[in-house]
């Protein structure tokens, strides 16, 4: 079975192989420190699609526009050996026929194909609503996608018409969802995602599913290429029980099927019938079904109403019977299930100590590591992330990120990577980034173990002493990495070494670890977060004196948290923050996420714990100069969050201030500039209360 004592040598056997085979080789001299102009010149490489013979690779390619301030995204295609490389069209999500032929994808919102052979292109659709989760059936003949199917908003009553020529207000807007709003979208469309399938030669589309149930996910064909399996909740209380999630097939009305045979005859669903294959509390979804069709894979847990569970790797026949979990002996949560042609395993993906894998687990559980350092589609912070495929022979392709390559595409087999593009060999040959090293520590609270990196600046001198930034990650259940992070390497490349870790509540340590925040937010993890910081000063190269902290979302809430704690940090910039754990559970558009998990009892009920754990409730104690820095449409930690603790210090005369990012949602990195910008107030606020220390 899989075992974590190998930790050392992995990571010894991953530097080896980056030293050999990374694509943006460090030159001997660079010319410049990374800026954040070079922000718009970064590219990355994501959803890479390798085909089924393993000769070829399709990616999305995206980089940034600097006359419109956006991102771009272009297909680009590429030989297993690195030759070939060439755009293919705009678009995303890329997905291969079977045989290589075809490859369909999705642009201008519409679905289209592209003919490998002569270049020509086709859309296939045309549709009202922008599709996602595109899948070929096995026989290549039809194309499964998910779509909104809109209705009107609910009306009590009929609005006065305006006389001709008048200019009234647009009508009034009745809202009785449980969830209307979406930060990144703003108030939701009414109507409900189906599960559609349109022929390969074009047409109208067929709907599979229907009913007022959301059906958001890809679904998966089955080998007879007449059914598909999908995840959703279509329970009746589905909105109130909102965690819970069940695997469900259902045929595709009017298909004579293919000429891959089919699933067994007891298997068959008649048309219009949609059966449920699980029933269980607790989430089961991405479905992935055996190349024989005799098996379904699918991700879940079984749930307890906790902060923090794993989920694993479970496997059933097609009718729901026979499940079990392959994955019950590793204690990480995985993601995107793909079996192997033969039938012999499954492939996922899962994070280990902040680095994202590629795993393997054979039919009697035993598991094996495919690939590392799997990753790289973020412009801002070291999250976890990337996507991979499988050929028909075992080739893996994947992107591929270091703290000094942003994300390239990438295969392996047998364990020997190999990079085949350097999307940012050209840039990065000109700028030296900030060393990244790995750091341990353990928590003053009880002794844990925590994993953290310190990022140095360009051209650090151990001799000297450097003004130290602690960066914490958002989520708070989610994990910072040994990744590429352009936010990052531009606060190093400002002069500051720059501290980013993993304390409790973290994944990718285990359920235990990652559940310590249940009822208890913010709580230890500030024991953590401070260990550490005491850790990189004991190395000797840290002005004590000049000490800063920030973070973005849960990063936000912690530096607002800390800076109540303690006055050891002489200014902090708490980024999208929630201060009141009352007012966001009420407002958010997350609201309903946080009324069992977080904390116990209902806010009207018992408001002792929401109050207790908001960092507004620390506000008398906190006298270290504080800026607050969050989007005009923010949804997730709305700005009203941020105005709370602005007023509350404004008032008590702390030096404080608010920067609005307009247009900006949770995720204030979508445009560049305001990332730039973003960062440029960061170390504007820190340069202001920095003092001179021992150099």
């Amino acid at each position: 079975m899989y075992s974590f004592a190998v930790r050392n040598a992995s990571l010894a056997a991953a530097a080896a192989t980056l030293a050999a085979l990374a694509a943006t080789p460090t030159p001997a001299a660079a010319q410049s420190r990374f800026e954040s102009m070079d922000v718009f010149q970064l590219e990355y490489a994501a959803d890479p699609q390798i085909t089924l013979a393993g000769d070829r690779i399709v990616y999305v390619r995206t980089s940034m526009d600097i006359m419109t301030d956006r991102k771009r995204s272009e297909l680009w295609v590429v030989n297993l050996g690195g030759s070939g490389h060439r755009r293919l069209a705009a678009g995303s999500s890329p997905r291969w026929t079977r045989d290589g032929r075809k490859l369909a994808y999705i642009a201008d919102g519409q679905i289209q194909v592209r003919w490998m052979d002569t270049g020509e292109t086709s859309t296939l659709t045309q549709l009202t609503e922008s599709p996602s989760g595109i899948s070929w059936s096995p026989d290549e003949r039809y194309i499964a996608f998910n779509m909104l199917v809109p209705h009107a908003p609910p009306s009590l009553a009929a609005s006065p018409k305006p006389p001709a020529g008048a200019e009234w207000a647009d009508p009034p807007i009745m809202e009785d969802r449980f969830k209307s709003t979406q930060d990144g979208v703003g108030y939701l469309d009414f109507g409900y995602s189906h599960i559609f399938v349109v022929s390969a030669d074009g047409g109208t589309p067929i709907q599979v599913t229907s009913g007022d149930f959301n059906h958001s996910s890809a679904a998966a064909w089955t080998s007879d290429s007449r059914h598909l399996v999908f995840s959703s909740n279509r329970n009746p209380d589905w909105e109130r029980d909102f965690r819970n999630s069940e695997l469900y097939i259902a045929a595709v009305p009017g298909l004579d099927g293919g000429t891959e045979g089919g699933a067994p005859e007891a298997n068959a669903v008649p048309a219009g019938e949609i059966r449920a294959l699980t029933d269980r509390p607790g989430p089961d979804h991405s479905p992935a079904v055996s190349w024989d069709g005799s098996r379904i894979a699918f991700i879940g847990y079984e749930d307890r109403t906790r902060t923090y569970q794993v989920s694993r790797l479970q496997v059933m026949n097609l009718d729901g019977s026979g499940h079990r979990v392959l994955t019950a002996d590793l204690d990480r949560s995985v993601s995107s299930p793909l079996w192997a042609v033969d039938g012999s395993g499954v492939y996922f993906q899962y994070d280990d100590e902040g680095n994202t894998k590629v795993g393997f687990v054979a039919m009697d559980g035993e598991i094996s590591v495919i690939a590392e350092n799997v990753g790289g589609t973020s412009y801002g912070r070291p999250y976890g992330g990337g996507s991979f495929s499988v050929s028909s022979e075992g080739y893996v392709a994947f992107n591929r990120t270091r703290p000094d390559m942003p994300g390239e595409v990438a295969w392996t087999s047998g364990g020997q990577a190999h990079t085949v593009t350097s999307l940012n060999a050209d840039l990065l040959a000109t700028r030296t980034l900030g060393e990244v090293e790995e750091i341990w520590w353990e928590s003053s609270f009880d002794g844990r173990p925590i994993q953290g990196w310190v990022v140095k600046p360009p051209d650090f001198d151990p001799r000297r002493r450097y003004p130290l930034v602690l960066e914490i990650h958002g989520g708070p259940i989610s994990n910072y990495g040994d990744r590429f992070s352009a936010e990052i390497q531009l606060l190093a490349s400002a002069g500051y070494v720059v501290l980013y870790a993993n304390p409790r509540g973290s994944t990718s340590y285990g359920e235990e670890f990652g559940d310590l925040l249940y009822r208890n937010y913010p709580g230890e993890d500030y024991d953590d977060l401070m260990s550490g910081v005491d850790a990189v000063i004991a190395q000797g190269y840290i002005d004590e004196n000049n000490l800063f902290v920030t973070g973005g979302s849960a990063g936000g809430i912690m530096t607002a948290w800390i800076v109540g704690k303690t006055d050891r940090f002489r200014a902090a910039v708490a980024q999208k923050p929630v201060v009141n754990w009352i007012s966001k559970t009420l407002t958010a558009d997350n609201w309903y996420g946080y009324y069992f998990s977080r904390y116990e009892g209902l806010p009207w009920e018992n408001p002792d714990p929401y109050w207790e754990f908001s960092p507004i409730s620390l506000a008398g104690n906190v006298n270290t100069p504080t800026m607050i820095i969050t989007g005009e449409e923010d949804l997730r930690t709305p700005l009203s969050e941020s105005y709370q603790l602005y007023h509350a210090l404004k008032f008590r005369g702390i030096d404080t201030a608010v920067i609005r990012l307009p247009g900006a949602s949770h995720d204030m990195s979508r445009r560049p500039s305001q990332l730039m910008a973003k960062i440029a107030n960061v170390v504007a606020w820190f340069e202001r209360y920095r003092v001179a220390g021992v150099s």
